[in-house]
């Protein structure tokens, strides 16, 4: 008789020689657990190995890395029916984590790989741009954009979440705003915009509290606009202090559209999307994520 696999871990391949994880997988195994494992080497295996997973009709699929990682498998889980897609685990495995630290998942490994397998599974959503791109924690745009994408993979490797705040200090140079439009439900605003911040989860850029109210079970995604009246004193403000300024415009809205003159980029969650014209839509309880109890990004 087959026995169902529980579970399937899709680990990024920069990940996979992490031993506690290993460890954490081997004891799951001895307490009868069927978890199966699969390492990606390049964009697109996340998506093949989610189509294997329903396949073999597991009950959840773990994404083992960065918000990249996670963002990746979500995206790939949203494509297919609700009857036959698995829950979502997740493994803190990258340089920031930000999803992850928001949702408090544990940064040890045996507890980490024991929620995502035995957790409660609870509703979340995901936000989509575009009809096509998806993303779980947050669209950033301007120059933070520009920060977390050029900031090197030696420099994050050394420093961590820390690296794209010394990354952009050394940038300041750099430091440009975006002129556009942005129009939601009861929401309009047209200007230059040095960062703009649209939150499904709260924090980018390695641990940068930048939608502090977003929640991702409320059906709305958490706008937050630094505009560019002043340039680097607000800047700096909104970097080494909580304190509001009248330079930061925020809204929570069930969709916005960006439109601009000239080429914008976006990151979401680490994958860049150039454009002028973006759609962003939030997607009621797209998927389900298993998360502790205490996490703080559920209303």
């Amino acid at each position: 008789m087959k026995v169902q696999t529980q579970a399937l871990l899709i680990i990024n391949g920069k990940g996979a020689s992490n031993e506690a994880l290993r460890e954490a997988v081997y004891n799951l195994r001895a307490e009868g657990v069927e978890l199966a494992v699969r390492v990606t080497w390049e964009h697109g295996d996340a998506a093949r190995y989610v189509i294997e997973a329903i396949e073999l009709g597991v009950e959840t699929v773990i994404a083992g890395g960065g918000d990249g990682t996670i963002n990746e498998v979500a995206s790939a889980l949203i494509t297919h029916s609700t009857d036959s897609r698995p829950a979502l685990g997740i493994i803190p495995l990258g340089t920031a984590n930000d999803f992850a630290t928001s949702c408090s998942i544990p940064i040890e490994m045996d507890q980490a790989l024991r929620l995502a397998v035995q957790g409660r599974a609870t509703d979340i959503d995901l936000a989509r741009v575009n009809n096509e791109h998806y993303f779980i924690n947050m669209a950033t745009g301007g120059f933070g954009t520009r920060i977390t994408t050029e900031t090197p993979e030696k420099l994050k490797s050394a420093l961590g979440g820390v690296s794209y705040f010394i990354h952009g200090l050394l940038r300041m140079d750099t430091l440009k705003a975006d002129r556009c439009e942005i129009t939601g439900p009861d929401f309009t605003w047209q200007g230059d915009a040095l960062v703009i911040g649209i939150g499904n989860g709260r924090q980018a850029g390695g641990g940068q509290v930048i939608c502090p109210d977003a929640l991702i079970n409320d059906g709305l995604i958490q706008l937050r606009l630094l505009t560019a009246e002043e340039l680097l004193p607000s800047f700096l403000r909104s970097l080494l202090s909580d304190e509001e300024n009248k330079n930061i415009l925020s809204a929570s809205l069930p969709w916005l559209e960006i439109n601009a003159p000239h080429d914008m980029t976006f990151n979401l969650d680490g994958e860049p999307l150039t454009g002028k014209h973006f759609r962003i839509d939030i997607l009621p309880n797209a998927l389900q994520c298993r998360l502790p109890p205490h996490c703080a990004l559920l209303g």
